[in-house]
């Protein structure tokens, strides 16, 4: 411990020694650093707030109509993206700094500045963001705090736009191409049913419920047939059994009675003629029978025949009993064309009945795929309108409002650089400084100032010292020595004050 303080009183008394240039030395490294410091750009901020207002009425509105954006997410993610490289350089243009470089470097280091010193914070909470900005140029800063808060704006209100107008011309593409199987689908099914029109089932039924009305037809018609039959022999009966009696009784019948039977069926053949077509079984059975009565009325002219004969003839129950034979045979000839009609049908059903299965099959996929695509296509365009409100609620300036707080304003005072505390850390290494290099200068100049240093240096035994005995002239040259000295340090001392206060106040 003895030995560590008398190495300090050593080195000390060495800074003592040189003094002179420590304190030079100080005064430069002071005057240096002050003027540094004197020289720094001030530096002005700017500082603006804004809230946004995320509670709007659209929100609860709209919900099932459309997906709601959520625009919380939306601000929050525009402010962390706010400081990103092509913002920046929008900014550049809108203040007119690209104006200034000259190269691709000199853009690049502006770049770099603005990202340095743009700061942006937020408040979950609150939805209050912060936007400051810090240069030596007031006006710049100003300008540079309002291009930034109207890219954070803007960005916010246009931040899925881009996304909501590619999801609207996706699903276009994809209504297109829908359109396009629908149409085919369309097709297909129209052109299936035109092919196999007669074997498809109707509405209301199908092709077992056609066969069975078929069948059911048949035997009806048969039923019909036979109870014709029936009849057309009873009628025959008569013809045979009665015959004296119609002979006495026909005499005075009128001849004409024949032309006007095939006046009537021809009149009855007009009316079925509207109705059917000539393969119809009751305009065959008709024609056929228009065709037999006019070969009779021929014979009946070619073979006038005795008086009996033609007495009978002309009887109205004869013509009568005539007439009704007539209609029967027509009736039976028409039913047994209806039967056969029936029965070619029912057996053409029959063999198709393998078949429509089938075809039932390929038209209920050929449906299917036609109704699936039909979905698809409507709600394809019930999406399209979904996203197409979807993008115009997340740019509504509805959905979210912005309040500026603070604005961005022109700063007047700088905000630093801190020259208090830059001048005393001048001042504290300029006398560090000073120090240093006395204690340096003493140690390459080595003298010893102490007997104990002296023995201690050169290992001898120190027999004795002889005092100074300084003449008034030299006291008086170091009483001017310790009078410079302190007061170079006391100038030094003022100069700080003297900084320090014009920095406190004109700062």
């Amino acid at each position: 411990m003895e030995q560590l303080i008398s190495q300090l009183l050593s080195g000390l008394k060495g800074i003592w020694k040189h003094r002179w240039a420590g304190i030079g030395i100080t005064w430069l490294l002071v005057l240096a650093g002050w003027a540094r410091v004197y020289a720094m750009p001030n530096e002005f901020q700017t500082t603006a707030r804004v809230f946004v207002d995320t509670q709007s009425i659209l929100k609860p509105l709209m919900v099932g109509m459309t997906s709601v954006p959520n625009v919380e997410q939306q601000v929050a993610i525009m402010s962390r993206t706010l400081l990103s490289r092509p913002n920046i350089e929008r900014v550049l243009r809108m203040v007119d700094l690209d104006l200034r470089a000259v190269s691709a470097r000199e853009h690049d280091a502006l770049v770099d500045t603005l990202l340095k010193n743009i700061r942006i914070n937020g408040t979950g909470t609150y939805d209050i963001y912060t936007i400051s900005y810090t240069h030596s140029d007031p006006r710049q800063v100003r300008d540079v705090v309002q291009a930034l808060l109207a890219i954070f704006v803007e960005g916010s209100f246009k931040g899925k736009k881009g996304d909501s107008e590619k999801a609207v011309q996706f699903i276009d593409e994809q209504i297109r191409s829908y359109e396009e199987r629908l149409l085919s689908a369309e097709n297909a099914v129209k052109e299936f049913r035109l092919k196999h029109n007669y074997l498809l089932p109707r509405e209301g039924q199908d092709y077992g419920g056609k066969l069975l009305t078929a069948s059911e037809a048949l035997e009806s018609a048969r039923l019909e047939l036979a109870e014709a039959e029936q009849s057309r022999k009873a009628i025959e009966a008569q013809f045979s059994g009665d015959e004296p009696v119609m002979s006495a009784i026909g005499a005075s019948g009128d001849a004409s009675d024949l032309e006007g039977r095939i006046s009537t069926l021809n009149k009855s053949l007009d009316t079925l003629r509207m109705q059917y077509t000539d393969q119809h079984p009751d305009v065959v059975s008709t024609l056929r029978l228009i065709a037999q009565l006019e070969d009779k009325r021929k014979q009946e002219r070619q073979q006038p025949g005795d008086a009996g004969d033609a007495a009978r003839q002309y009887s109205p129950l004869f013509q009568q009993m005539k007439v009704a034979l007539t209609e029967a045979e027509a009736r039976v000839a028409g039913l047994r064309a209806r039967v056969e009609a029936l029965q070619q049908r029912q057996a053409q059903l029959q063999e198709q009945r393998n078949a429509v299965p089938e075809l039932e099959s390929q038209l209920g996929q050929l449906t299917r795929d036609y109704q699936i695509n039909k979905d698809n296509y409507e709600k394809l365009i019930a999406r399209r309108e979904a996203a197409k409100l979807s993008g115009e609620l997340t740019t509504t300036t509805e959905m979210m409002s912005f309040k500026i707080i603070d604005p961005p304003t022109l700063p007047q005072r700088p905000i630093g650089p801190n020259r208090p505390l830059y001048y005393s850390v001048v001042l504290v290494v300029a006398v560090l400084g000073g120090a240093s290099a006395a204690l340096g200068l003493s140690e390459m100049r080595p003298t010893f100032l102490s007997p104990a240093e002296l023995r201690a240096g050169t290992g001898l035994r120190v027999l004795g010292t002889i005092a100074m005995n300084w003449t008034d002239e030299e006291r008086r040259r170091h009483w001017r020595d310790r009078i410079g000295f302190g007061a170079g340090s006391a100038c030094l001392l003022l100069g700080y004050s003297g900084v320090m206060a014009y920095s406190l106040l004109y700062q």
